[in-house]
């Protein structure tokens, strides 16, 4: 019976110059292999998803896909002993939505070993809200603390501070006592990062303002940067001797213009934060420090806006213009 059950998912398709994206039909036996078949209630809208949309953003590894790499739900089979019928679980990332049929769906089936179950203290819901953005701004968290980074050493800059890692890293340090700046470009969402808990709001100048220097002016103690590019270089440049950074991302783009001399003559540390094929333990590290911050976290804030499978299409293009802050979520 479970073969034939029917169900709807928003499909990407390319065919030579041909691309489309439009709900399709499915019956679960068209899922790929894996141990645990998931109902689907929650996924989100990230940048990677949003790339999956257009026909040259060189995300989905082969046609046609489902997109959505985050997806939480409720297990209605599996074949693992770790996982039974009825439980809630969360799965992000790995290959999800690139090259496996991801959380735009109303079901989903997929290894067990990147499944997890949803951690104590939150919803479905939450979690989603939460998502990959909110996992990498934990995972970055954990490996500046990791590094020595105590909320007792100096302030700590955010870049990219109205998306999904820069919102949540805001939240999340704030609420772990640190006193965080935020860098945005968006002049009018002074509030919304104040809200979050950011002592100062700069702008994205104040950060890289065109020009790159060996050594700057030592501003921050470390920063969590979902940027990359030429922002990341500048703002290595200010770090204060012995601090860090953490880096996740690359939408200022992927060349690092840099040079030894904030590694050996401040001591400074780059540290790379990969949200995607981090092991299992560390994924149940960032998710236990999600949970434990979950109670304090303005989540209705984070939702810019909440869709159902029949509107993501629509929803998809608005990361890529720039016309969010915080994430989308989807209702499946």
């Amino acid at each position: 019976m479970e073969a034939e059950m029917s169900f709807k998912a928003l499909v990407v398709d390319k065919n030579d110059n041909d691309f489309s994206i439009q709900l399709r039909q499915f019956e679960v036996k068209d899922l790929p292999a894996g141990e645990v078949l998931i109902k689907v209630k929650y996924s989100r809208v990230n940048y990677k998803d949003s790339l999956a949309s257009i026909p040259n953003g060189n995300i989905v590894r082969e046609y046609p896909m489902v997109p959505g790499i985050d997806l939480a739900g409720i297990v209605v089979s599996s074949q693992h002993p770790d996982f039974s019928e009825g439980d809630e679980v969360i799965a992000t990332s790995y290959e999800i939505g690139v090259s496996r049929y991801g959380g735009y769906s109303e079901y989903a089936r997929v290894p067990a070993q990147w499944v997890l179950p949803l951690p104590k203290g939150l919803t479905l819901k939450k979690a989603m809200t939460i998502g990959t953005a909110g996992l990498t701004a934990a995972l970055s968290i954990l490996k500046l603390e990791q590094n020595g980074l105590t909320a007792n050493d100096g302030k700590v800059l955010v870049t990219g501070a109205t998306g999904g890692v820069g919102s949540f890293a805001v939240a999340l340090l704030a609420n772990r006592g640190y006193e965080v700046v935020a860098s945005t470009g968006k002049k009018n969402e002074r509030d919304y990062l104040v809200n979050l808990g950011a002592s100062s709001v700069i702008t994205r100048e104040e950060v890289y303002d065109g020009k790159l220097s060996a050594l700057s002016k030592q501003k921050w103690i470390a920063a969590i940067d979902p940027v990359g590019g030429e922002p990341l270089a500048s703002l290595l440049s200010q770090i204060q001797y012995g601090g860090a950074v953490a880096v996740s991302g690359l939408t200022a783009g992927t060349n690092l213009p840099t040079t030894v001399f904030p590694f050996i003559l401040r001591g400074v540390s780059l540290l790379g934060v990969d949200s995607v094929f981090c092991p299992m333990e560390t994924r149940e590290e960032a998710w236990a420090l999600l949970a434990e911050e979950s109670d304090k976290l303005p989540y209705d804030q984070f939702i810019f806006q909440e869709v159902s499978l029949n509107e993501v299409e629509h929803a998809l293009p608005l990361l890529l213009k720039g016309e969010t802050r915080g994430r989308v979520l989807v209702h499946i």
